[in-house]
């Protein structure tokens, strides 16, 4: 008889996000057949009083197990770890403390499992920034609290079936963005897309597009000068390493022209600058990936939703691909990381490494002048 506790599949562990908003919602629609169940061992962090009085007001015919501790888990269903055993008043589309407080245990939870080996990836349910806030959360979102939980760089990539967009800055002021532009950060975020690429998505030889910051990408400096002194520079840098990189392109002509289909990824300046054409290219079906850490951590791409929680209406698609990409990168970081571990000895010689030739960009055109 199988053991279900020494199950092999992946272990995925689910923030309950915020309690007033569509967390549990999306997460119990995810789970409704049954059929991610397949693929790995869900657990969802938050609390069983809050998911009960979810499911009861959604008229939920979803099942799941509580369970005090992750090796309690159950392989073949939905299981709920209990993290706090205090009364959580649910106010649905409300913006509280309360709720900001519960969505921050089920996150230190998680962290410390993660830590101690018992799951195997981090899926987030959304949380409201400023309702989670306190001296122990003192964060613009979940990818700055992973970076200080478990060290590194992190970069935001926003995956769909179209395209695959990075962020240089994330959640910071507009107005402070040109002064963050440095060739330093450009280069720093195109390597770490890079490897990205290669060891998230097992993408051999990934071909990256640049926007610019400026609208025209600057015109030759009549509209900013941060494309000369800042992404070309960082642009030229990275492709000196190896990194198949081009532009700086102008946003809005680079996605209207459908130049997006020619890459692999999108490096974008700021947030909406990337999110905004990727959301209205990707519909329901995106998802937030952190890269450039240890620990595989995706979620939905939207927000708490307060609008429509507890009405049933929620689209659960972006959740469940986003348990799917956390199940696919955990087992592409594993495969990258076996491949790599007895490399063959280089038997050949590349003629690149002999040229000196510097690499031109066309300011109108997808494609490398050569």
């Amino acid at each position: 008889m199988e053991n279900k506790n020494t199950s092999p599949k992946i272990r995925i562990g689910i923030t309950h996000g915020d309690t007033n908003g569509v967390g549990y919602e999306i997460i119990f629609k995810a789970f409704e057949d049954n059929s991610l169940c397949e693929f790995c061992v869900p657990i969802v962090y938050g609390s069983a009083k809050v998911a009960s009085y979810h499911r009861k007001a959604l008229e939920s015919s979803v099942n799941y197990r509580v369970i005090s501790k992750a090796d309690e888990a159950d392989a073949h269903s939905l299981n709920l770890l209990n993290c706090m055993d205090d009364e959580i008043k649910v106010e649905l589309g409300s913006q509280s403390s309360e709720a900001g407080r519960a969505a921050f245990v089920a996150l230190e939870r998680a962290v410390a499992d993660y830590k101690a080996g018992l799951i195997d990836a981090i899926v987030t349910a959304p949380i409201n920034k400023a309702s989670i806030q306190s001296p122990s959360f003192n964060f613009n979102g979940h990818t700055e609290y992973f970076a200080e939980r478990f060290g590194g760089d992190p970069l935001m990539v926003m995956t769909g079936e179209r395209m695959r967009v990075a962020l240089v800055t994330t959640h910071v002021p507009l107005a402070a963005v040109p002064g963050l532009i440095t060739t330093e950060l450009v280069l720093n975020k195109l390597r770490i897309f890079y490897n990205s690429l290669r060891s998230d998505f097992l993408l051999p030889a990934p071909r990256i597009a640049v926007l610019a910051l400026n609208p025209h990408g600057g015109d030759d400096g009549l509209l900013g000068k941060e494309e000369s002194t800042a992404i070309q520079p960082a642009i030229e840098k990275a492709s000196a390493e190896g990194i198949s990189c081009f532009g700086p392109y102008a946003a809005d002509g680079f996605f209207a022209s459908g130049a997006y289909r020619k890459f692999d990824g999108v490096l974008a300046m700021y947030h909406d600058q990337g999110l905004a054409p990727f959301k209205a290219l990707a519909t329901s079906n995106g998802v937030n990936v952190t890269s450039g850490l240890n620990v595989v951590r995706t979620s939905p791409d939207h927000g708490t939703a307060f609008d429509i929680a507890g009405k049933g209406v929620a689209d659960e698609a972006s959740m469940r691909h986003a348990i799917y990409e956390a199940i696919d990168i955990f087992r592409n970081r594993n495969f990258d990381k076996e491949g790599r571990a007895n490399p063959l000895p280089k038997l050949y010689h590349d003629r690149r490494e002999d040229s000196d030739r510097p690499r031109r960009f066309s300011p109108s055109s997808a494609d490398p002048v050569e």
